[in-house]
């Protein structure tokens, strides 16, 4: 009761909430049961606790729901989940779309001020739309020491892709100290690296030569970064001992594993490049905040990567994450509102002056 707030735009309540002005009003009848229905004391409007999350008016149990998404980020495809929920295959590709829109939300929400202490960044080559199209790259980023997948970006092997990567990780990191960043031997790489976080952060490249689909050597180049430098990260790290890429491929693998688009030589690729960011996105929100991970195992306790990294203190559901994700809602309809009550009053006041 004390989380719900009135649905209704021009209520007071949105902005000014009150303790107790929200009350029960009854129940509504669905398929599988009664359901509680809520009031506004304020505007008197009725609504209910799905209002505004991607259960709102739906025809199937919530669980549905729920198992729908849970089988797509475990590698299933959408025909297959289609057979075994015996629900229509529009219905699963329309259930996956509001899944990731949820998803992606709820990583923008959530996924802020981390603490980035060693970074490596790969990527992985996937196709989108059959045989004659270009390939299409998942650029992707692990932070080593939660697990942390903070950041993906999809589309060409290109300078601005890797910028906004970059970008991105910045942006929701905390900025307190410059990290250790390891990545392959792209040549864009070295330059992003230089105009994000200048000369002064470590930075490394782990070049590897193959021969018949086989790496027969491995180089690594330290680019910035004086040699105490390194020799004082790695005396302090608990992961790595020197210069690797270990972990972003391990996240690679994890990902093709849970991803049906991504598979070797099926028929389950993406059409179009917006269904494999949509999915990532979900895919993302189930790596950090639902499942956990075995590396990060303390005792009987095994903690998802968010709750490594101090983003949340219990390893979250799906209920939980689709649920959540009225309260933005909320808070960027009235962020709008607010935003549109002082254009038009900065409008009204030009006016006046003008007549004036």
């Amino acid at each position: 009761m004390k989380s719900l707030r009135c649905p209704n735009a021009q209520c007071p309540l949105r902005t000014n909430p009150s303790l107790g002005m929200i009350v029960r009003f009854g129940f509504y009848p669905t398929r599988w049961g009664k359901r509680r229905r809520f009031r506004c004391k304020m505007c008197r409007r009725t609504f209910c606790r799905n209002r505004g999350t991607v259960y709102h008016r739906l025809q199937h149990r919530r669980a549905t729901f729920d198992e729908v998404a849970a089988l797509s980020v475990e590698g299933v495809n959408k025909s297959a989940i289609a057979r075994v929920q015996q629900i229509a295959w529009n219905t699963v590709d329309r259930w996956l779309e509001k899944a990731a829109a949820a998803g992606r939300r709820f990583n923008d929400q959530r996924i802020t001020k981390i603490r980035i202490r060693e970074l490596q960044v790969d990527e992985i080559r996937a196709m989108v739309g059959g045989n004659g199209h270009p390939p299409v790259w998942i650029f992707a980023a692990i932070e080593v020491w939660s697990r942390l997948w903070p950041a993906t970006v999809v589309g060409r092997r290109s300078y601005r892709n890797t910028l906004t990567l970059f970008r991105e990780l910045c942006a929701r990191s905390t900025g307190s100290h410059l990290p250790l960043i390891a990545t392959d031997g792209f040549k864009f790489y070295r330059q992003v690296v230089r105009r994000i976080f200048g000369v002064a952060c470590l930075y490394g490249q782990v070049i590897k030569k193959r021969r018949n689909d086989r790496v027969v050597q491995v180089q690594r180049k330290t680019r910035f970064g004086a040699a105490w430098r390194w020799n004082e990260v790695w005396r302090d790290s608990e992961d790595s001992r020197k210069l690797n890429t270990s972990y972003i491929e391990r996240l690679n693998l994890t990902i093709r594993q849970l991803s049906a688009y991504l598979g070797r030589r099926t028929l389950n690729h993406a059409r179009r490049t917006q269904r494999l960011e949509d999915h990532l996105e979900l895919l993302r929100c189930h790596y950090n905040f639902l499942r956990p991970h075995r590396a990060l195992k303390f005792g009987r306790e095994v903690r998802t990567p968010a709750m490594q990294a101090g983003l949340t203190h219990k390893r979250l559901t799906f209920r939980e994450v689709f649920m959540s994700i009225s309260t933005f809602l909320r808070w960027v309809k009235v962020h709008c509102i607010f935003i549109r009550q002082v254009i038009s009053t900065a409008q009204e006041d030009f006016v006046v002056s003008m007549a004036a």
